[in-house]
């Protein structure tokens, strides 16, 4: 439970894959000093990088990276300027890719697109439990 409110950690990073390192580091951080548990830190780390990746690969950059804490855990979003929404898609098993938005859909409570007018925000919110 949150005991007094926490500043939001933002960034802006470049739409490539590299960025996905330094936005687990930035998620991994804030958990660790809002004090939640390690295992729901690892949780938040894949989700992160899932979102990240998605707008390196699929949209325009730069990126923008939110991580808000919640009273039951965090929100974490991802703006970029592409009006492509994500799509949760069957996965072949022999594809090494296109899990991203399973793994969201699977370690979040909630998700969800909320579009704008210089592109979207793909956002995840995290309980934890």
């Amino acid at each position: 439970m949150l005991n007094e409110p926490a500043t939001p950690v933002a960034v802006v990073l470049p739409a490539e894959s590299g960025s996905c390192s330094r936005a687990r580091r930035l998620v991994d951080e804030a958990v660790t000093n809002w004090g939640l548990p390690e295992e729901f830190a690892d949780d938040a780390a894949l989700v992160v990088t899932e979102l990240v990746s998605n707008g390196a690969d699929h949209a325009e950059g730069p990126l923008r990276l939110t991580v808000t804490r919640t009273e039951n855990g965090v929100r974490i979003e991802v703006h970029d300027r592409s009006g492509a929404m994500p799509v949760v898609r069957p996965v072949s098993p022999e594809s090494p890719r296109g899990r991203g938005m399973i793994i969201v859909n699977a370690l979040s409570a909630e998700w969800g697109v909320a579009p704008d007018a210089d592109g979207k925000t793909v956002w995840a919110e995290l309980v934890v439990g």
